[in-house]
């Protein structure tokens, strides 16, 4: 009988320990289910900001648009111009300014015509400043 006794004290004291070990590993995951939390936090923030950045995006481009097609640039005047300075490079009949050499280049013969529609008083933005 003795033995008995001594199984069932070695039996109590086994189990308590047990409990305690059980008790740890909660705590543990307790500590870790936080974690988690804080990152979905952290995501909503994110998100918010996006969101925000989105609209804001969207209404600047809206603003941009509306001023877009409410003035021209250029003139149809000056388009013409354009036009008809392109008509003479293709000829090969229109010349350059002060050497008089034949224009072979688009960018030369558009940039004579929008010259030319400026000095004529026609609606062009200004000249590109040179450097």
């Amino acid at each position: 009988m003795a033995t008995k006794k001594a199984s069932k004290k070695s039996a109590t004291k086994k189990s308590p320990a047990k409990k305690t070990t059980v008790k740890k590993s909660s705590v543990k995951k307790s500590a870790t289910k936080k974690a988690p939390a804080k990152k979905t936090t952290a995501r909503k923030v994110a998100a918010k900001k996006t969101v925000a950045k989105k609209t804001a995006a969207k209404k600047t481009t809206a603003k941009k648009a509306a001023k877009k097609s409410s003035t021209r640039k250029y003139s149809p005047a000056a388009g013409k111009q354009v036009e008809r300075e392109m008509r003479e490079m293709k000829e090969g009949t229109l010349k350059s300014g002060r050497s008089g050499k034949k224009v072979t280049s688009r960018k030369q013969a558009i940039a004579i015509g929008l010259s030319e529609a400026r000095k004529a008083g026609k609606k062009v933005p200004p000249a590109p400043k040179k450097k």
